[in-house]
């Protein structure tokens, strides 16, 4: 099988469904920054070792699996012809738990966190921000759709996964012994 096919040498794609869309769009655009927010996970997690490894990177492949689902959902623009992958309504939940559980090792927040700290921590912070940037295609996606727009737990994952990260790479810097960087007022 080859892996190239030229029909988008022109600057089209076909979403899931079907259609033939710009490779401009909207929704592309929401799917293929998904796919680079999956892509910097599987780059944090080939970095994790030791305990941190053993207490993230379960839910980190799984996200990385509900991810590509809710990818689906995006290249789906026709859900009567082909409907997307089930998204697991438990997940915004378990990252909340998650949350909870390192939250509570954490020092309070008492200044605005900074991206960096340790290499993990900083990775973390670039899947924030990643994650963040999809959340505002999607939400464009959403509400540029006449039909409906998506299933707001697309929405929901997004925005719960940045808090996640957020919170992650505190963690990161907490176990590996490397101070926060905190924002100082001018």
């Amino acid at each position: 099988m080859k892996i190239y096919t030229k029909t988008g040498d022109k600057g089209s794609t076909s979403l899931t469904s079907g259609e033939r869309v710009s490779k401009s769009a909207l929704r592309v655009e929401a799917y293929g920054t998904v796919d680079e927010l999956n892509s910097f996970i599987g780059l944090l997690r080939s970095q994790l070792t030791g305990d941190l490894k053993q207490e993230v990177d379960a839910l980190l492949f799984e996200t990385q699996n509900e991810l590509f689902n809710l990818g689906t959902h995006l290249s789906t623009q026709d859900t009567k012809k082909m409907p997307p992958l089930r998204l697991n309504i438990a997940y915004p939940v378990k990252l909340e738990s998650e949350m909870d559980r390192m939250t509570a090792q954490l020092p309070p927040l008492k200044n605005f966190v900074l991206p960096g700290g340790s290499k993990l921590a900083a990775q973390t912070h670039i899947l924030r921000t990643i994650c963040r940037r999809a959340e505002r295609f999607v939400v464009r996606v959403h509400e540029s759709e006449t039909s409906g727009g998506l299933d707001s737990q697309v929405i929901l994952h997004l925005n719960r996964l940045s808090d996640y990260f957020f919170v992650l790479a505190r963690y990161c810097n907490l176990k590996e012994g490397v101070s926060e960087v905190l924002w100082k007022a001018p």
